[in-house]
């Protein structure tokens, strides 16, 4: 394996994951970019993001811009890279960025391109219910995600998968094909294909807005979108004005038609658009998550209640 003179760019655990990856196998990493510190968890206190907590503790030099311009060219440019590898940075990188390494940025992207470009692939592909994602080890260029593929690697989705536990399957799945991709890109004997022209899908950012469930909605859509957005933003519903977290639930048959969102027994069991949830596992604010069971000996929520679906815009 030849070791190579890199730049890393990226931000949340799936990008740390891959930085682990390249510090094992004896990279040399030159500099690591990534998003500001921000306020986070409960508390709401300013921390620095999974990749800089990281690089910190290994002593690598760390910038941390909250946008990138000619000066981060410049650097980038006097450090006399092979390559920079980019996951999960959060920022579009322009065209100087791009040319300043010898081999330029290499991208570990989480789908199958061309399905899937944009901020939130692994979220959108369980919520559109895809059955299969993966990896794509891309060669990037000025256009969001269209550049042409190095590798691909192929991962189920379960039916019971969650985005977090996608994100740590697709990390590590990502990491082992960035070093192979890695040692035939400084070899000359991997070259990038082009993405197809037909197939294109673009994975639009997370919002808090879309995390109130819809029981207008089929059940399908609504389980899936639970395992999609755990653990951001995360799916909660309404009751006696508090939000109620959702964390897991099962789709059921119902006995009979009812109004989306009423309780219809003492279980748990929620009317929807199409078919009915069981909520499995709920929290409140500040409290634990608990089982359902456990939930309603705490907090009852009795039948025939009609929970509240989000107004329309």
């Amino acid at each position: 394996m030849t070791k190579l003179r890199l730049a890393f760019m990226g931000t949340p655990v799936f990008a740390a994951t891959v930085l682990e990856a390249l510090l094992a196998a004896g990279h040399d990493i030159a500099c690591v970019y990534c998003q500001p510190a921000r306020p986070a968890g409960r508390g709401h206190r300013v921390q620095p993001s999974p990749v800089q907590e990281l690089a910190e503790r290994k002593g690598l030099k760390v910038e941390t811009p909250a946008r990138l311009d000619a000066s981060h060219a410049a650097h980038l440019a006097s450090l006399k890279l092979d390559a920079a590898v980019v996951a999960a940075y959060g920022q579009i990188l322009p065209k100087p960025i791009l040319a300043a390494p010898r081999l330029g940025c290499v991208n570990v992207h989480a789908s199958l391109l061309p399905r899937w470009r944009g901020a939130a692939p692994i979220e959108r592909a369980i919520e559109a219910g895809d059955r299969e994602t993966g990896i794509s080890i891309m060669q990037m260029e000025e256009g969001l995600d269209t550049g042409p593929v190095y590798l691909t690697g192929h991962v189920l989705i379960g039916a019971k998968t969650s985005a977090g536990e996608l994100h740590k399957i697709l990390a590590e799945r990502g990491s082992a094909l960035l070093l192979k991709a890695l040692d035939g890109i400084s070899a000359g004997t991997l070259k990038p294909q082009p993405q197809p022209s037909q197939g294109a899908t673009y994975a639009t950012k997370l919002t808090r807005r879309e995390s109130e469930l819809d029981w207008r909605k089929s059940a399908a859509e609504l389980e899936r979108a639970i395992r999609a957005f755990d653990p951001f933003p995360g799916c909660h519903f309404t009751y006696k004005d508090e939000r109620i977290r959702v964390l897991a639930a099962e789709i059921i048959e119902p006995p009979k038609r009812s109004p989306p969102g009423t309780v219809l027994d003492g279980n748990l069991m929620i009317a929807c658009g199409e078919g009915a949830l069981r909520l499995m596992r709920l929290q409140r604010a500040g409290r634990d998550a608990l089982e359902a069971g456990a939930f309603l000996r705490g907090f009852a929520i009795p039948e025939s209640t009609i929970l509240p679906c989000p107004a329309t815009s």
